[in-house]
């Protein structure tokens, strides 16, 4: 079966045996009347349920007004249907008869009418399909739509106001159900992926791929298959990402990749890129924050999208701070004298935690210490809030490792260690929250992803009194807040006949409705504005409003973590030699020289210099 670009309305592929685009213009007027029958907007599914909300509410009161009443069971389970369905929860035939408001036969012969005059269809929830669930169809849908749409203008109509969302009026159509800006649930496809055997998803084992992962069976409701998740920790993701990629044919459909890595699988053809196999479009490129939507490209095309976007930041102890009559930090020495007053080992607490295990954690320390420093670990060009890492795939860089600022930023995380536990050296992703969240520590760098640790343990003497800021400056130098996260991305060696699935769950699996959905179950990564600036979504953590405010001072930054192919062998130099200079074996400079001496060798031996 031959790979073709996935339209908007999930037409199948024929023709070339690789990717390409399809010209837009083709069939144009048939697809968007396909399209607006298949996939329903935002603002249509928060239209139907205003008005599904509005109908419960007017026939309960319809039934308070009069003792005599007959419920209709094609509307009632009609309503119950739809609601249920763009809640993304499963229908079974005995809660739809259990909706109908009539007696069990009669219930039964309504919703056998209604599958035969194809308003209901029925998808099969085991191999054996003898058992099956139940979902409105697409002429359904398109009824319901519409339907709202009139309601809407009868009411202004009868009441005088043609703004049906302000005001009062929010009372009348559900305002009590939901707010107008809010993002209402994953909607169920349409038509189930057409998969055999399981949807298989390759991810890190964090606490945000974790709730995904608590979230799998409403998203097999979704997708209409199983799904089949397998986590683990971020080098072995790594491994198993580059093994899986020389395999004949690829076990996963979906594989995510921490940002520097993008590089690395894109240059070696690890991955497809997106614009060749799915319309773009339909990932609502300008919704994500700019930096993480940047990160995702190389050479100019994105090769994934954004799961998780999550800057790295100063978490601090807001009532720690304030009673020592204290600022919030926003330059390095201003960090450094907050530690030191902040810093009492007698009572066992300390002023800082950090990532400074030896390899992969510390690496990434040093990388973007340099960057709080002004000084990008390659010689990028400078641009408006930083460098230019946009042009990597063009090749010409090198790196720089011993230079002035770089050695300003060694020694300040020389200075850190004074102020740091005695096991800060261990210390990586996790370890330097949880002694954070427990009282141990006043202050920690630490990715937006870990901050469930302290905000959902009530009983964590963090809880409810932590700031938060970007990364404190070096002098001369910008706030900056590095940008980490994961991308989703489809692996070139996919079966081409799971090709059109994949892209579809990947569409589901990084909308703004499953984003809203990931942090209401406890996820504290967010990578479109559109998620952040969700009412709901705020209330549950100052972190978002924060994020969000440092995307638009443009304080989110890529550059730090340069997605080269070579990235992750010159983490691992970084983080080897600065870990030899924390423990007194060498000296700052000379631990400097020998990582710019070995990434030079490295580049060399690649044909990079």
């Amino acid at each position: 079966m031959s790979i073709q670009k996935i339209s908007k309305t999930r037409k199948r592929s024929s023709g070339s045996s690789r990717p390409e685009n399809w010209s837009r213009a083709m069939n144009q007027q048939e697809g968007e009347l396909v399209r607006e029958k298949t996939y329903l907007t935002q603002q249509a599914k928060t239209e139907i349920l205003q008005v599904l909300s509005f109908l419960e509410n007017f026939e309960e009161e319809m039934d308070g007004l009069l003792e005599i009443s007959a419920p209709n069971p094609y509307v009632k389970m009609s309503t119950y249907l739809v609601k249920r369905h763009l809640e993304a929860k499963a229908v079974t035939p005995t809660s739809l008869i259990g909706a109908s408001g009539v007696p069990y036969a009669t219930a039964s012969r309504r919703m056998r009418e209604m599958i035969d005059n194809g308003l209901i269809e029925q998808r099969p929830r085991t191999s054996s399909g003898r058992s099956y669930s139940l979902h409105p169809s697409a002429d359904m849908l398109e009824a319901w739509t519409q339907f709202s749409s009139r309601v809407r203008r009868m009411a202004a109509q009868s009441f005088g106001s043609a703004d049906l969302r302000s005001g009062t009026q929010d009372y009348y159509f559900g305002g009590s159900y939901l707010e107008a800006q809010t993002i209402q649930p994953p909607q169920v496809l349409l038509e189930p992926l057409k998969l055999s055997g399981d949807l298989r998803v390759l991810v890190h084992g964090d606490p945000t791929f974790m709730v995904m992962h608590g979230l799998k069976r409403q998203f097999e409701q979704v997708v209409g298959c199983s799904i089949q998740q397998r986590a683990f920790s971020i080098d072995r993701l790594h491994e198993e990402a580059v093994k899986n990629a020389h395999r004949v044919t690829s076990r996963y459909d979906l594989i995510a990749l921490d940002l520097p890595w993008l590089g690395e699988f894109a240059e070696n053809g690890y991955l497809l890129p997106l614009d060749e196999v799915l319309d773009v479009e339909r990932l609502q490129p300008s919704d994500f924050h700019t930096a993480g939507w940047q990160a995702a490209h190389w050479g100019g095309k994105p090769y994934g999208v954004p799961s998780q976007t999550t800057p790295e930041l100063l978490f601090y102890r807001k009532d720690l701070l304030a009673e020592a009559g204290l600022e919030p930090p926003l330059t390095t020495d201003a960090l450094l004298k907050a530690a030191a007053r902040l810093n009492d080992p007698v009572q066992g607490r300390y002023g800082i935690a950090w990532n400074a295990a030896r390899g992969t954690a510390l690496g990434h320390t040093f990388m973007m210490t340099c960057a709080d420093f002004g000084q990008p670990i390659l010689d990028l060009p400078k641009q408006a809030g930083g460098y230019d890492a946009s042009r990597l795939a063009d090749g010409g860089y090198r790196p720089v490792i011993y230079s002035e600022r770089a050695l300003d930023a060694a020694e300040y995380l020389m200075a850190l260690l004074q102020y740091s536990p005695p096991d800060i050296l261990s210390m990586s992703w996790y370890e330097r929250v949880r002694p954070f969240a427990s009282g141990r520590v006043a202050m920690a760098y630490g990715y937006t992803l870990l901050a469930p640790y302290f905000e959902q343990n009530p009983a964590c003497a963090a809880h409810g009194k932590v700031g938060f800021l970007p990364h404190p400056s070096g002098p001369n130098a910008q706030n900056i807040a590095p940008v980490g996260g994961y991308l989703l991305g489809i692996p070139a060696n996919i079966a081409p006949e799971r090709l059109e699935a994949a892209a579809e769950a990947l569409i589901v699996f990084t909308s703004p409705e499953a984003q809203k959905l990931y942090v209401e179950h406890g996820s504290r990564t967010n990578p479109r504005y559109s998620v952040g600036a969700d009412p709901e979504v705020r209330r549950l953590s100052p972190i978002f409003e924060a994020v969000d405010a440092m995307s638009w001072r443009d304080e989110l930054q890529f550059w730090p973590r340069p997605p080269i192919p070579e990235i992750n062998d010159i983490i691992r130099i970084c983080g080897e030699e600065c870990h030899d200079m924390l423990r007194g074996v060498k000296t700052p400079k000379a631990a400097l020289q020998m990582a710019q001496d070995r990434a030079d060798r490295l580049l060399r031996e690649a044909g990079k210099l």
